[in-house]
């Protein structure tokens, strides 16, 4: 692919995440010749963190791949739904919603999760309430594949995400995955979204690939970055 062609890599993380957890695939990409961004999503609203990844592809003015990680791939899913820019769409232990559908919904269409007991919520000043993992039970619930040292910083600096955000389902009229190619990779250890649902929301969006990933935690991009980043490169290469 000539040099100039080459889409700009976005990272989008989901809940309980933050822009730091893409740093190991970051890494890993380097020397590539590819302009990688971490997007800091709000997790305020769907509708909202959509807008906010749109005004970074525009702020970009070109190409780009869109990679996502959990509530994330809800996000990138509205954000690119008629975006001529969204070259392809790289879902890690993400979420693909098809109109309608919810992050809550997802989660309950298979059994296997168990992220609804390990929750904390609280009231916001802005209405409604968020939710953390709670501290005592974040690594086996979203790290467990992590160093308890790595796993005790990534529960500190966890990003809440509201209740909203969770349970909207997909506005946009056609979800981006059935006109934009797409690439799973996923953990069958995942106990925030079962694997169950991971290998049927590939089979539904077509996936050019859907790579399962065994004995892996739903913090993929941290416990894994080289197979995540392998599957963006090969992404970049078909885009």
């Amino acid at each position: 692919m000539p040099e100039n062609t080459k889409p700009t890599v976005l990272l989008v993380h989901g809940a309980f995440a933050e822009s730091a957890s893409w740093n190991g695939v970051i890494e890993r990409l380097a020397g590539e010749s590819l302009d990688v961004i971490a997007v800091a999503n709000p997790l305020r609203s769907l509708a909202g963190d959509a807008r906010y990844v749109r005004d970074v592809i525009g702020g970009i003015g070109g190409p780009v791949l869109l990679v996502a990680h959990s509530y994330g791939g809800m996000v990138v899913t509205e954000a690119a739904a008629g975006n001529d820019e969204v070259r392809g769409l790289v879902y890690v232990d993400a979420f693909a919603p098809d109109t309608g559908e919810s992050a809550f919904a997802l989660s309950l269409k298979f059994p296997g999760s168990t992220l609804g007991d390990a929750l904390a919520a609280y009231p916001v000043a802005t209405g409604g309430n968020e939710f953390t993992i709670r501290r005592d039970v974040f690594r086996r619930q979203f790290c467990a594949d992590v160093p308890e040292a790595e796993a005790a910083l990534m529960a500190a600096t966890q990003r809440p995400v509201t209740e909203a955000a969770l349970s909207t389902g997909l506005p946009a009229d056609e979800p981006a995955w059935r006109s934009i190619p797409s690439w799973f990779v996923y953990s069958d250890a995942d106990l925030n979204i079962p694997v169950e649902l991971h290998r049927w929301m590939a089979g539904r969006a077509g996936a050019k690939t859907a790579r399962e990933i065994s004995g892996a935690s739903h913090a993929l991009s941290v416990s894994q970055p080289r197979a995540v980043a392998d599957v963006i490169l090969e992404a970049v290469a078909a885009a």
